[in-house]
């Protein structure tokens, strides 16, 4: 009977150190496991940050570019605008967009040179350039 005592014994001492064994051994990978992850969202964390930095350069670079194509913009209506007010106010420029208008409408030469007060040169000069239009 104390044979059996002693052999129940060595078994459950056996058994609770292998508990103890494979408790410290898990703990042990638990702790290498979370220096890990405690790494890997270390680089994530740093990551995020160096990205959030980039968008913000590109947002920043986006608005300044939108503001060069509003000021471009503008700086195109202006010049067409001025086109167009130099081309009324020019008589020389009248006669001649007049002139023009007739070609495309289909004003023969003595027409247009009747007209316009244009030399022959001149008038055919504008029937060749627009009618090849």
């Amino acid at each position: 009977m104390e044979n059996i005592l002693l052999i129940l014994t060595i078994i459950s001492f056996v058994f609770s150190f292998s508990i103890i064994v494979f408790l410290f051994l898990s703990n042990k990978k638990v702790k290498i496991l979370n220096s890990d992850l405690n790494k890997r969202f270390s680089d994530l964390k740093q990551q995020n940050t160096i990205l959030r930095s980039e968008i913000d350069e590109l947002r920043g670079g986006l608005l300044n570019m939108g503001k060069r194509i509003v000021q471009q913009e503008k700086l195109s209506q202006e010049l067409s605008e001025n086109q167009q007010a130099l081309q009324y106010s020019d008589p020389d420029s009248k006669m001649y967009s007049r002139a023009v208008k007739m070609v495309e409408l289909g004003a023969q030469l003595d027409e247009v040179m009747k007209e316009c007060e244009l030399p022959r040169a001149e008038a055919e000069l504008l029937i060749s350039l627009h009618q090849q239009k």
